[in-house]
Formats: C-alpha cells, structure tokens, sequence
C-alpha cells in the first residue's frame, strides 16, 4: 500500500527544500510517519 495522493485536502508545503543544514541547533525538524503491518494487529 502506499500514500494515495488523490483528494481535495489540503497538503503542507515544503518548506525544506531538501536543504537540511542549519546554522544553529533546532532551527529544522523534520519527521516520518511509517506503517507497519504486524501479525498482532
């Protein structure tokens, strides 16, 4: 199964741009959401 993409919601920019450096500490924070299908559920 992967992300269905297809629908009228709204979607967060990409405010990175793929450019992960920073100058400081906690200047850019970045996070995944990752499904895994298990036998218990």
């Amino acid at each position: 199964m992967t992300t269905d993409s297809r629908h009228n919601l709204p979607i967060a920019p990409n405010l990175l741009g793929r450019n992960f450096t920073a100058d400081k500490p906690n200047q850019k924070w970045a996070g995944d959401i990752t499904y895994l299908m298990t036998s218990e559920g």
